[in-house]
């Protein structure tokens, strides 16, 4: 039967399956060839003997939390206390697209705003939506409540940005604090740590609301270049194939970054990611 690894305590890996939950153990072969079930795990178990058989191909992994097979990173992005962040969110969302996460931005804090500031971020916020990305302010929750029907995620984002605080909005038995991590209910401050995914309008989420691996680990510095999705736009029309949109003449990215057609603040962030 196949399933997917919902929880993991010490050896013991609860696999949902049809809606049953299956406490499973992990055959030896697995320690044998160094690989280890982790929750997102998509995998063959025997129902009856409680074991898991097969680990399913990854589509992707993260390592912190570690879990496989994330569908989507909901990036919590604060607007004002704490000020926003384009570095911070243009690192997120590189290391979501290397990673095959479906990356979705969330606007916290907009009524903090003054009126020149909030005139000053718009452009900055629709920029976001005409490259692609599913953009959402955190008053549109029935919207927000549609994004997570059949999909695994992990929340992220700035100390201070609101993860908590739309959690519970979503999903009021979650009952954060603010500033709280742990998703998981009824968990004392110092019971054993665990890997978990827990049910969010239609699909789930992972037990920590943010993975905190934000260094560009095993990414080059073609991959960063890469996954700054609009330079993929021009990359045809540079002179040269492999330009890196940094000292190269003909350089169509640049050219569009001066037009104002680009966002110098990405084009600027992608400058420090490459240093």
């Amino acid at each position: 039967m196949q399933g997917k690894i919902v929880k993991l305590i010490s050896n013991d890996y609860t696999v949902k399956s049809l809606d049953k939950l299956y406490v499973c153990k992990a055959r030896g072969k697995f320690r044998n060839i160094g690989l280890s079930p982790i929750v997102g795990d998509a995998v063959i178990f025997d129902e009856e003997n409680n074991y898991i058989k097969e680990i399913l191909p990854r589509k992707n992994k993260l390592i912190r939390p570690v879990i496989a097979n994330i569908d989507m990173a909901i990036i919590i992005t604060s607007l004002k206390k704490p000020d926003f962040s384009s570095n911070l969110l243009d690192k997120f969302l590189v290391i979501c697209e290397y990673n095959r996460v479906k990356p979705v931005i969330i606007f916290t804090k907009a009524d903090l705003l003054s009126e020149d500031e909030v005139l000053k971020i718009k452009p900055v916020i629709n920029y976001y939506k005409k490259i692609g990305y599913d953009v959402y302010m955190n008053n549109e929750i029935d919207l927000i409540k549609k994004i997570f029907k059949d999909k695994v995620c992990v929340f992220t984002g700035q100390s201070g940005a609101g993860k908590s605080t739309l959690l519970n909005r979503l999903n009021p038995n979650f009952n954060l604090k603010t500033g709280e991590i742990s998703l998981a209910l009824n968990r004392g401050k110092h019971t054993t740590r665990h890997t978990e995914l827990l049910e969010l309008c239609g699909g789930l989420v992972a037990d920590t609301p943010g993975f905190s691996a934000l260094e560009f680990t095993g990414m080059s510095k073609e991959d960063i270049r890469d996954n700054f999705t609009e330079f993929n736009f021009y990359r045809d029309e540079c002179q040269f194939r492999d330009c890196f949109h940094v000292y190269e003449k003909k350089c169509k990215v640049k050219e569009k970054v001066n037009d104002g057609t680009i966002l110098k603040s990405r084009y600027d962030n992608y400058l420090k990611f490459l240093k």
